[in-house]
């Protein structure tokens, strides 16, 4: 939307410009979209699984941590309401599909937003409790919230100038193409936290 407001007044480098992004956003969030998902043909196997939060400079993200043999795996999931009221640790089911792994609690698939992992993800990592908090529907309603996962994405959009002012500086264009090279980096770095599974909780 906010390239296709800009279209109309740019020239024909800007209108190059809008196109390979928009493309680029769209190929991106489609083959996400796909890789989560898709269901996979290998049966899924019983697991002990816990639900961390990670905290890593701008990052917040969560992970699903299985316990298993010869050392923990790490699989990404895009943010659920159900993921607040998990009890960890607490049994599940770990499906194969590709190269991801997909978590199903209790008739609930949570979505991967990764490549599962042998590595623990860096930062601060939060576990959740082991009994379920009786806040927790509150709070997952409230974490739930679009203007909240807005408000939490939109932090990195503070570079969102710097990459205008680079525009101007290589293309030209004035006032007019900072603002709009602004507003589309902005845009882009809200979507690129959104796509790879920014957790408000």
């Amino acid at each position: 939307m906010v390239c296709g407001a800009f279209a109309v007044v740019a020239d024909a480098d800007q209108l190059s410009a809008l196109v390979v992004v928009a493309a680029t956003v769209l190929g991106v969030t489609g083959y996400t979209w796909f890789a989560a998902t898709r269901s996979g043909s290998e049966p899924g196997r019983p697991g002990t699984v816990h639900r961390v939060r990670q905290q890593h400079r701008l990052t917040s993200r969560s992970w699903i941590e299985v316990r298993e043999e010869p050392g923990s795996l790490w699989i990404p999931v895009f943010f659920d309401p159900v993921l607040i009221t998990l009890p960890t640790p607490t049994a599940a089911t770990v499906h194969g599909v590709g190269r991801r792994r997909v978590v199903v609690w209790v008739g609930r698939r949570l979505l991967p937003s990764g490549r599962a992992r042998r590595s623990e993800p860096a930062g601060r990592l939060i576990d959740n409790p082991s009994r379920p908090d009786p806040d927790g529907p509150l709070r997952a309603r409230v974490a739930a919230r679009p203007v909240r996962r807005l408000v939490l994405d939109a932090q990195f959009a503070v570079a969102a100038p710097f990459v205008g002012a680079l525009w101007v500086y290589v293309a030209g264009g004035g006032v007019p193409a900072f603002a709009g090279a602004t507003c589309v980096a902005a845009a882009v770095a809200v979507w690129l936290a959104a796509v790879r599974g920014s957790d408000p909780s």
